[in-house]
């Protein structure tokens, strides 16, 4: 058995969160090691957020030009899918090579392990026959992986996940997409403005079933408008491939066929990997629950998708700010008792610049260490219009017993919305609860709804007390003056 190498911390994945982890611990002075078995930075710059965004802006760029009809004049487009995947390929991923993000850990002072990370016993490690043991602690950031249903027949075919969908570089003449979440809907409005026809099956009653019913509306009304067949209420039973094409059989006797099938019904953390039961853990939970500094266990955190808050790139960066921070302290801690005896164990010592991050909480006060808080947690669709979110929905709130009041108005009846004219399409709703006199959630849903979402965002965050928010001056013409009407609606 192979002795183990002592270090300070070890980070096991590198995705966007552990990434921010080993780096910044590594800046700061410490020995870190980051173990990575795929592409460091993971899902977010290689078949998420970025590559998924520029397919989005370039579809979007489309879809305004055909709007010229309606305000300029007129305009013919004519689509072409290899200057965007041209784009993602150079500029997004480097065709897939994680050189650069590698390097820039390395440059840090991190040490970079390639292979699958298990814990080994308490602050122990193992990746192949490597074994590290962390005097500060390990972090877990190994995210999530597709979900893939039990769907009798789907094993079997080659059905796309996101990871062919950002790959793609000849598109086909159709798609099903099986899932109508975020995922989904953003990338069959994206493929169906190129010209492929595109059928989004959905099981549950609504697409974007985790938002308010009125964005699921808009956001339907939005895709069918750019051709794309919606079918909710529909259970996949079988799926089929004849070689060429493939069948969707549904619930009700339903089928739907075309070239390509996506397959975007979530994603799921892979505990059973990770040796959790070494250090008294159970594997066979969902995700890993965590305290409001994301402990896992005293020596042991987790950040990302992991930790189940949600799959945000947003969120882990957050985590991964309170986690540091935490680490920091504790390393501080550990060097002042050390050099009392003389034997300092941090290497490089931790007190850098870096080190600021663990002598500062959220509020700014010396001595503590920021505790996560969701309340105001953001999340955006970017279809065209835009779905943004934030805090409680209406249904949520009054599951939870809260005395609910309720503000709404088109975007379309503010004067930016009237101006706005072709693709004003979205509203702004606001969730209050009336005895405390604050926002506890809120949806901004327009060309713009993820922008405007921020002033709610810190409205909620900040509870900022709606007799102030509407005493507020709001740029006028703006989407964001929109929430001034509907805090007079919710009056």
């Amino acid at each position: 058995m192979a002795e183990p190498e002592l270090v300070d911390v070890v980070v096991v994945g590198l995705g966007v969160g552990g990434e921010e982890v080993a780096e910044r611990l590594a800046e700061a002075g410490l020995s870190v090691v980051g173990i990575e078995r795929d592409l460091v930075g993971g899902e977010c710059p290689y078949w998420g957020c970025i590559p998924s965004k520029m397919m989005i802006r370039a579809a979007n760029a489309l879809a305004e030009a055909r709007r010229v009809d309606g305000l300029a004049g007129t305009a013919q487009v004519q689509p072409d899918w290899a200057p965007v995947a041209k784009r993602i390929r150079e500029e997004a991923t480097d065709t897939w090579d994680d050189t650069v993000a590698a390097d820039r850990f390395t440059g840090l002072g991190g040490r970079l392990v390639r292979g699958s990370g298990r814990l080994d016993g308490p602050g122990r490690v193992r990746v192949g026959d490597q074994v590290f043991q962390a005097r500060h602690g390990v972090v877990l950031g190994t995210g999530t992986r597709p979900s893939v249903p039990p769907i009798d027949g789907l094993a079997d075919t080659p059905y796309w996940t996101n990871h062919q969908a950002i790959e793609v570089e000849e598109l086909p003449e159709s798609l099903l997409v099986l899932g109508g979440g975020a995922i989904g809907l953003e990338l069959a409005q994206v493929f169906a403005r190129f010209g492929v026809r595109v059928t989004v099956v959905e099981a549950l009653d609504r697409v974007l079933a985790v938002e308010e019913p009125e964005a699921s509306e808009v956001a339907a009304a939005a895709l069918r408008a750019d051709g794309v067949e919606i079918h909710t209420g529909v259970r996949a039973e079988r799926v089929e491939h004849d070689g060429t094409r493939f069948t969707l059989r549904g619930s009700g006797g339903s089928a739907f066929t075309a070239d390509r099938l996506l397959v975007v019904t979530g994603r799921k953390a892979h505990l059973t990997e990770l040796g959790l039961d070494t250090i008294g853990l159970d594997a066979s939970q969902r995700y890993l629950p965590v305290d409001d500094r994301l402990h896992v266990t005293d020596q042991v955190w987790a950040v990302g998708d992991i930790t189940g808050e949600g799959a945000f790139t947003h969120i882990a960066m957050y985590q991964a700010g309170i986690v540091i921070a935490d680490i920091l302290a504790r390393a501080r801690q550990a060097s002042a008792g050390a050099d009392a005896s003389g034997t300092s164990s941090v290497v490089g010592g931790a007190m850098g610049a870096s080190s600021s991050l663990a002598a500062s909480g959220s509020s700014g006060s010396a001595g503590t260490v920021p505790r996560a808080d969701y309340r105001a947690l953001p999340r955006v669709t970017f279809t065209d219009p835009e779905v943004g979110a934030v805090g409680l929905t209406e249904q949520q709130a009054r599951e939870r017993g809260i005395n609910v009041q309720v503000g709404f108005t088109k975007l379309g009846s503010s004067t930016r919305g009237w101006i706005h004219r072709v693709g004003d399409d979205g509203f702004i709703k606001l969730v209050a609860d009336a005895d405390q006199g604050v926002l506890i959630g809120a949806t901004s849903v327009g060309p713009a709804g993820g922008e405007v979402l921020s002033a709610l965002v810190v409205a909620v965050h900040a509870a900022v007390p709606l007799s102030q928010l509407r005493h507020m001056i709001y740029a006028y013409p703006t989407f964001h003056r929109a929430i001034e009407s509907a805090l007079h609606d919710l009056s």
